[in-house]
């Protein structure tokens, strides 16, 4: 019987119903990869509670309960410490285990749940009992059932009881893989970070397509992106990053193309090249950071133009949200100082300095004839170069 362990308390997937096993299965897996790197961990599932066991003492407990608080799928984090099913070791466990937290509280209460019905012993009077022994050996505290300081909870399960505070928060959503596969065009701005989080946390397993423009855009830059990714990560899992060159493309259409709609066409050719290395990373939709009204390429009318040339449903989960929404998550999950990092992307050399606003589209296609696209975009496509992010 280990000592201490991690519960992970289950949010949205406990509604899943006949779905509800793959979804719990897909969630052990997760937790088991990210694990790996805290040492060696029992994981497994039991009454809408996931149970993570360290298997021996060399565990680092602490790392391994912050990235469980990182894994989608879990609301809440709950380190416990483990005793057996009687009320004497439960009470004597509380005191033992909780005593830093209770010594530096002022008032508490006691709440149990017991999942164990032969237990003897009902839940308030557990709640009672254990209560009043904490009260004897912290006399210090008092009893408050509203607001107390610390809450002291009792889990009596179907092998062992478990003494916890209340659960910290986790991350949510429900776990990577139930949810599909999709392209996230990633740049190394503050919005597609954000983004390809929030589809994370649909469950969206991500592959990230870059464009680089090289020399205008320089190393550091593809870089970046790839420090943004390893946040993500973090939540994600690994994510496969995709770089396409698109130098000789962009110098075409800033050459030859209407300059007012230079935005909007590459914008476009993005989202076509981002089409096409979906197809083949078997994604069935693609993930852009766009926010309506936010720039001039993110009008409704040129997200009509650019949507136009796609084959694969495009997600925008920021499109509704104002820059002070954007930034709040980027601070939540740690991309915020990157992204505001000075260097060039993709999106910002040969930036027009009257860009259309409300293009229309047959213009737009018209503008696009003065270059060999279609040539161009093979061209760039066959300058793929991918690897493996990692949290």
């Amino acid at each position: 019987m280990p000592q201490e362990v991690i519960l992970l308390k289950l949010g949205e997937i406990a509604l899943k119903g006949l779905n509800r096993r793959k979804f719990e299965d897909a969630l052990v897996q997760n937790i088991r990869r990210r694990m790996s790197a805290a040492g060696e961990f029992s994981v497994s599932s039991r009454q809408s509670t996931i149970y993570v066991e360290p298997k021996d003492d060399l565990c680092d407990m602490d790392l391994a309960e912050e990235r469980c608080g990182k894994v989608f799928g879990v609301v809440g984090v709950a380190r416990a410490g483990v005793c057996e099913k009687d009320l004497g070791k439960i009470q004597e466990k509380a005191g033992e285990y909780l005593e830093e937290a209770l010594e530096e509280a002022s008032t508490f209460k006691v709440e149990c749940k017991r999942s164990d019905k032969k237990f003897p012993l009902k839940s308030p009077e557990i709640s009672a009992q254990v209560g009043g022994y904490l009260l004897e050996k912290f006399p210090h505290l008092s009893v408050n059932v509203h607001a107390p300081d610390v809450t002291v909870r009792v889990e009596v399960r179907e092998e062992h009881a478990y003494v916890h505070t209340d659960p910290k928060p986790g991350a949510g959503g429900i776990p990577v893989g139930t949810g599909g596969r999709a392209a996230i065009l990633i740049s190394g701005g503050l919005d597609s970070p954000v983004a390809a989080w929030m589809m994370a946390k649909r469950g969206v397993e991500l592959t990230a397509v870059h464009f680089a423009s090289p020399p205008y855009t320089s190393e550091l830059a593809r870089e970046k992106g790839k420090r943004l990714l390893q946040k993500v990560a973090q939540y994600a899992g690994r994510v496969k990053f995709i770089t396409v060159n698109f130098t000789h493309l962009q110098e075409e259409i800033r050459d030859h193309c209407p300059e007012d709609l230079n935005t909007v066409i590459l914008r476009r050719f993005m989202l076509r090249a981002a089409d096409r290395v979906a197809k083949d990373e078997n994604c069935s939709a693609l993930i852009t950071g766009e926010s309506l009204g936010q720039v001039a390429s993110q009008t409704i009318q040129a997200i009509a133009c650019t949507d136009a040339v796609a084959t694969l449903p495009v997600f925008r989960p920021l499109i509704g949200m104002d820059k002070s929404e954007i930034v709040k998550i980027a601070y939540q999950i740690d991309t915020y100082d990157i992204s505001i990092e000075p260097y060039e992307d993709c999106c910002t050399i040969f930036t027009p300095k009257h860009p259309r606003t409300r293009p229309i589209l047959h213009f737009v296609e018209d503008g696009e004839r003065a270059i060999e696209g279609e040539a161009l975009l093979e061209e760039a496509l066959q300058t793929l170069e991918t690897e493996w992010i990692y949290p």
